[in-house]
């Protein structure tokens, strides 16, 4: 990824939704194993938590990490169907996606238990990567920066400076979710610029540091677009995962 900085290794998430089977994901992950040996990126799985013990297993002795896609902010406690951060380390799990725009929209997700559960994250050594971005209503309207900033500053809400460092970040704008639509690399570098000038409201060095991922219908052929853009430092990467070849083009792409 020409132009980035140094320090920001680039980052290819994979976020498996609501699918594969535990038998299936063995499947996938073995097949990416296989053509992912020795990548010059930082690769993370994160099926589903009924697979993340079968995967784990898988992993352990490759490049690739294992993630989780959500999680419960409090320790322990009557929340039946969640699952506790500590549940998550226990398993291997070194990355959580918070605050995806489905859990939003979905799930009664908001900007406070977006700021609750990146601090619970932190305080058991997982990696965040927080995502947000804002719908096509918004964007006609002429809200974009607007929403962007209120959602990171948000989600870093008492956050220490030497905290921000550890987050990894996710434009994810949600009307190219699953649409086939997406941001041109300009646009998305805009934004991670605007993501990374709010960071370093807080703490200069961190922000420098903190990778910003650009995810929404990325295709091993638009992906070069992004890849090449200096404040993009990755993807996170939604139905192309599923199918390990391609998510193994866009891991390649970002090498170039």
């Amino acid at each position: 990824m020409d132009g980035n900085d140094s320090l920001r290794r680039p980052l290819i998430a994979g976020n498996w939704k609501m699918s594969k089977t535990s038998s299936q994901a063995v499947e996938l992950v073995e097949g990416l194993a296989a053509l992912v040996t020795g990548s010059a990126v930082d690769i993370v799985v994160c099926p589903p938590f009924t697979a993340l013990v079968a995967v784990g297993g898988i992993i352990k002795n490759t490049d690739i990490r294992l993630g989780a896609q959500n999680m419960h902010w409090e320790e322990q406690g009557a929340y039946t169907g969640e699952i506790a951060p500590a549940m998550l380390t226990d398993l291997g799990c070194q990355y959580v996606i918070i605050g995806h725009s489905e859990r939003r929209q979905y799930f009664a997700e908001t900007d406070a238990t977006v700021n609750l559960k990146v601090k619970a994250a932190l305080k058991h050594n997982l990696l965040p990567i927080v995502c947000v971005g804002e719908t096509l209503q918004q964007r006609e309207q002429g809200l974009t920066e607007q929403l962007i900033a209120t959602q990171v500053q948000e989600a870093i809400k008492a956050l220490q400076p030497e905290q921000i460092a550890n987050l990894t970040f996710a434009y994810e704008p949600i009307w190219a979710i699953g649409t086939g639509q997406t941001a041109d690399g300009a646009e998305a570098n805009r934004i991670c610029g605007l993501i990374r000038s709010i960071l370093g409201q807080v703490s200069l060095e961190g922000a420098s540091k903190v990778r910003i991922l650009y995810g929404g219908s990325v295709k091993p052929e638009n992906f070069a677009g992004f890849a090449t853009q200096p404040e993009v430092d990755g993807a996170l990467v939604g139905g192309a995962s599923l199918k390990a070849e391609q998510f193994a083009q866009i891991i390649k792409v970002a090498t170039e």
